[in-house]
């Protein structure tokens, strides 16, 4: 590790096992780690030596100002300190590593990006199925369904991609985004497979269809974090919906 530079780790999902080698190399090198709010604890196990900061980011809760995350990490890497960004599954998806990385290069700090298992892939091995399949879907698509201006996904354009959709931060927008498909001409009987807390002990997931989808996901009580997957291939998924008067057992058990 050089003197001046910051890097932009990612976690996983959260099963700290699905961390790459590269991470656990750069975390047990580090001075001072800055932590996700959806960063697994127990990956903070390969960082002992380190100062954690703490700078929580989560729609729906009061956040850390992403101006002062970026002030903090040039602060630190400026003092010749061995900076790290801990990010919840991958820096690049959803997780502001673009503007990042080109903020702290315009201060004349390198930054390098380290990838982790972005959580709707593991959202997707939860439920045993396939992302891609031929005959099925020749594609996926990842989107998020919560933006900083509240402007919408081109949901009618991804509906004529017929790809497989997976749709991050959308628990607070199921209403708008199963109104946005259906709107788009997508087929009501569409498979969708809801994941909450996807690769953790407490996991849970439930299958159910588009025009279900609001009534599923009240009956199966389902919080964020949550990855929605949408498409063909979710028929094949090893996940169902739980009947009503089961949900509240349930979650008592997960929790």
């Amino acid at each position: 590790m050089s003197d001046v530079k910051v890097w932009l780790v990612g976690a996983g999902p959260g099963d700290p096992e699905l961390l790459t080698l590269k991470a656990v190399r750069v975390l047990g090198q580090a001075d001072v780690v800055l932590v996700d709010d959806l960063v697994n604890p127990a990956v903070l196990a390969h960082c002992p030596q380190a100062r954690l900061v703490p700078v929580g980011k989560r729609g729906g809760c009061r956040s850390t100002p992403q101006a002062f995350i970026q002030r903090l990490m040039l602060r630190h890497a400026r003092q010749g300190l061995r900076v790290v960004r801990l990010k919840g599954g991958d820096p690049g998806v959803f997780g502001r590593s673009g503007e990042e990385v080109a903020w702290l290069q315009a201060h004349g700090v390198a930054c390098e990006v380290v990838n982790g298992i972005t959580a709707g892939l593991a959202a997707a091995t939860a439920c045993g199925l396939p992302l891609t399949m031929r005959g099925i879907t020749q594609g996926v698509t990842l989107v998020t369904g919560h933006t900083e201006h509240g402007d919408a996904p081109n949901w009618a354009a991804l509906v004529a991609g017929g790809t497989t959709l997976l749709i991050y931060m959308g628990v607070a927008k199921l209403a708008d985004i199963q109104a946005a498909l259906l709107g788009a001409g997508m087929a009501a009987d569409m498979p969708v497979a809801l994941v909450e807390q996807a690769s953790l002990p407490q996991q849970r997931q439930c299958q159910t269809t588009l025009s279900q989808l609001r009534d599923a996901a009240r009956r199966f009580a389902l919080r964020s974090p949550a990855i929605l997957v949408v498409g063909r291939v979710v028929s094949l998924a090893q996940a169902e919906v739980l009947p009503e008067a089961e949900v509240a057992g349930h979650r008592t058990r997960a929790a």
